[in-house]
């Protein structure tokens, strides 16, 4: 298992949607990586080969969003096979966590399934993703997630950006009292960072860091629509921002 190198006192994860971004989010300096794919929809699991080769060319962490496709967290049982066949996957390319969650219809914590899911992962880092925002009651999934030994939270405190949810994410990391780490995310940058961090009192955050990218054709059918939409990837200019920030507000803190 990789040592995530603190910035500031914090760790800095980079949402990256291809291994070239999760290369960018390594150049800017940040303390690890959570990949994905299709961002535009919340992401879902990256390919192997992007797995892959992102594994290949990073010496920091490496977490791979597990979520079988956009939508809700109710999954079907061939869904909950898929996840837990790109798990063994993230296992066998020596990935340092894998990143999932799953609901049952009444906005609780599915606690069968996760527990398969976490013992599958094992002796990966297992952090419950955003599935947490759209739970029912965020006290009682606190405690079904931290029983069913996940390692850490990200969340936005049932908001749409961490911003907007920074009470209850401060109110989940006080409940939590060390048993699980807590990770604001959505909507996390260079704007907002600093403040948020000193008010929640987080000890990692999970930031996109992203640009986007116009297409490069220069031809162009006009009478077709779609399929030459913007790309996103991480910029490394906008992580070095961050990783400055955070080292800023350390040497303001002393």
């Amino acid at each position: 298992m990789i040592e995530e190198k603190n910035i500031g006192g914090v760790k800095l994860e980079i949402c990256a949607n291809s291994s070239f971004s999760a290369l960018q989010a390594e150049l800017g300096g940040a303390s690890r990586v959570e990949l994905c794919q299709n961002l535009e929809n919340g992401g879902t699991t990256p390919s192997y080969a992007q797995i892959k080769l992102a594994r290949a060319a990073l010496s920091i962490g490496l977490h791979v969003l597990v979520r079988p496709r956009a939508g809700d967290f109710l999954y079907s049982d061939a869904e909950f096979q898929e996840m837990l066949t790109d798990i063994t996957f993230c296992k066998e390319q020596n990935c340092d966590g894998v990143v999932v969650g799953i609901l049952n219809a009444d906005g609780s914590i599915d606690m069968e399934r996760n527990a398969v899911l976490v013992a599958h992962a094992k002796p990966m880092t297992v952090v419950f993703h955003r599935a947490f925002d759209r739970c029912k009651d965020p006290e009682q999934a606190l405690q079904d997630v931290i029983s069913l030994g996940f390692d850490r939270i990200l969340t936005s405190g049932l908001r749409d950006t961490a911003v907007q949810g920074q009470d209850l994410i401060r109110s989940l990391i006080e409940k939590a009292d060390n048993r699980i780490e807590i990770m604001p995310g959505s909507g996390v940058n260079e704007d907002n960072i600093i403040a948020l961090l000193d008010h929640t009192k987080a000890k990692s955050i999970h930031s996109s860091a992203k640009t986007v990218i116009s297409s490069k054709m220069s031809f162009h059918n006009s009478e077709l629509s779609g399929m030459d939409e913007p790309t996103m990837q991480t910029s490394r200019a906008t992580v070095e921002t961050l990783c400055l920030l955070l080292k800023n507000r350390m040497a303001n803190h002393t």
